[in-house]
């Protein structure tokens, strides 16, 4: 490392959040740029640890260490290439990805960690911002045809890596511009969508065609839909990213009342305003006093836009309770800590509610929803078994005008292509896939979150690049594109 000594000399720095009263008003990224030179000082921080966990712990294998001592010698424009040559969307894991690498940080055993995510994130501006990011078309064709249906980040990364290798790739969107979750679920302020469709048009140069609006194997016959049958058979192989969709739903009375509602139900119109497809939301917190219920990051991201929305009041609820402010023995380094975490919208304003949940939903002689009614409860662990009880005595009452369920998501929808293709699950209910990608169908392949369950960006571009290379060596009988994870893979490799 060019500073031997720097992680003793350095201590770790983050970009200031711009002040809550501030963006709050408007749903900008939360950050302030970052000085040049401390992003280079950051970088000084990567000592020369000898085995560096953070490759382990990244799914996608990046090169940490690597581009961390090229931006500290300056040397950006390697950093950069290190950086693409194992994520094909690093600007986008910069900003939403939790950082596992963080946490196997060897650094972070007696201190704290590099500030990995956020050089990766300055490293991929950086390349946007000189120019270094083009197109990389294939010097010739196979002449082979690939579709992929579903366009979020294990979509787009595969179809990326396949029109690489020289394959016609069409992606099918059933939403009306690509993006999946990118765009429709995650809020402006965590990832503005001129970063996805600048590396769209990425995507576009090199040859891969978007088809929108355009549901795959939708058994109803929805206006615009596509067989999936005949997409397997017009084509060479058929990719299936088609993602975890199908929410975990709220079983207490008053589940039927208006005003409740999933988060994506909520955050998606949210998000289509603020890119001018639609003049105003349908469901909007202006106002309201709002329970969110689920504290994980699709919560958080509820949390968020109901304050940029002008809530009256929010609290969220969360089933388990307060997880310590620093790594226990039961998660010994390097593995993932249960800690407890503040995002940019908890600091924003709202209550967080802990070892708590709903057991009714009230509502006013409109039906429409006024209050909800929650129980404390105790968590423990029998024999791997999760046990829940509620507290006596313990019970509570929220008043509400807006409930948003962000309690995660099942698995993929079992209708639609599923069903038409009559596709095996395992026993979570997501698409069960060989060592080789390939679902119970021949020629059918799959990868993200509807083959591993709802998970990570970082791992649903790690899962496509995968897939990618399962899908060339299938069609051509050997491969070039690099295969980061098996199907499964978890954790630590």
């Amino acid at each position: 490392m060019g500073e031997p000594t720097g992680f003793m000399e350095h201590r770790r720095e983050l970009p200031r959040r711009r002040p809550v009263p501030v963006r709050v008003r408007d749903w900008h990224e939360v950050y302030e740029p970052f000085d040049e030179a401390a992003v280079r000082t950051q970088g000084a921080r990567c000592m020369d640890c000898g085995i560096p966990f953070c490759h382990d712990a990244c799914p996608l294998g990046n090169l940490i260490p690597e581009w961390n001592d090229l931006v500290y010698r300056d040397d950006w424009v390697d950093a950069a290439e290190r950086l693409h040559s194992t994520n094909n969307f690093p600007e986008m894991t910069g900003r939403l990805c939790p950082a596992p690498c963080e946490a196997a940080c060897v650094l972070g055993i007696s201190t704290d960690p590099v500030t990995i995510e956020h050089i990766e994130q300055e490293v991929a501006e950086r390349a946007w911002a000189e120019g270094w990011v083009t197109p990389h078309v294939p010097a010739s064709r196979t002449g082979r045809r690939v579709a992929v249906v579903g366009s979020g980040p294990a979509g787009l990364a595969c179809a990326q890596q396949l029109a690489r290798a020289g394959h016609a790739v069409t992606v099918f969107e059933r939403a009306q511009r690509p993006g999946g979750l990118l765009r429709y679920g995650i809020p402006e302020f965590k990832m503005e969508k001129h970063v996805l469709d600048r590396r769209l048009a990425q995507l576009t140069a090199e040859g891969v065609d978007f088809v929108c609006s355009t549901p795959v194997g939708d058994p109803a016959g929805a206006a615009g839909a596509v067989p999936a049958r005949r997409l397997a058979e017009e084509h060479d192989a058929l990719v299936l990213a088609i993602g975890s969709t199908v929410p975990r739903d709220l079983a207490v009375p008053g589940r039927e009342l208006a005003g409740v509602h999933f988060a994506l139900e909520y955050l998606k119109p949210a998000n289509l305003v603020q890119e001018g497809a639609l003049g105003s939301s349908p469901i909007d917190a202006a106002g309201k006093h709002v329970v969110i219920v689920g504290g994980g990051d699709t919560g958080a991201d509820c949390l968020g836009t109901a304050h940029r929305q002008g809530a009256a009041s929010v609290v969220q609820l969360e089933i388990l309770p307060e997880p310590p402010r620093e790594r226990g023995a039961e998660h010994p380094w390097p593995l993932w800590p249960v800690i407890l975490r503040t995002s940019a919208a908890h600091e924003e304003g709202g209550a967080r509610r802990w070892s708590a949940t709903p057991t009714e939903l009230v509502g006013d002689a409109s039906g429409r929803v006024r209050a909800l009614r929650g129980s404390e409860v105790t968590v423990s662990v029998d024999n791997g078994r999760t046990i829940i009880q509620p507290v006596p005595g313990a019970g509570f009452e929220l008043r509400c005008d807006l409930v948003l369920l962000a309690m995660g998501f099942l698995g993929p929808e079992p209708r639609g292509v599923v069903a038409e293709l009559g596709l095996e699950l395992d026993p979570r209910g997501t698409l069960a896939v060989g060592p080789d990608w390939q679902t119970s169908a021949e020629g059918v392949f799959a990868c993200g979150d509807a083959a591993r369950g709802q998970s990570l960006v970082v791992w649903a571009i790690a899962e496509g690049r995968s897939a990618a290379a399962a899908v060339d060596r299938w069609l051509m009988g050997t491969t070039a594109l690099p295969a980061p994870l098996v199907p499964g893979q978890t954790a630590l490799r």
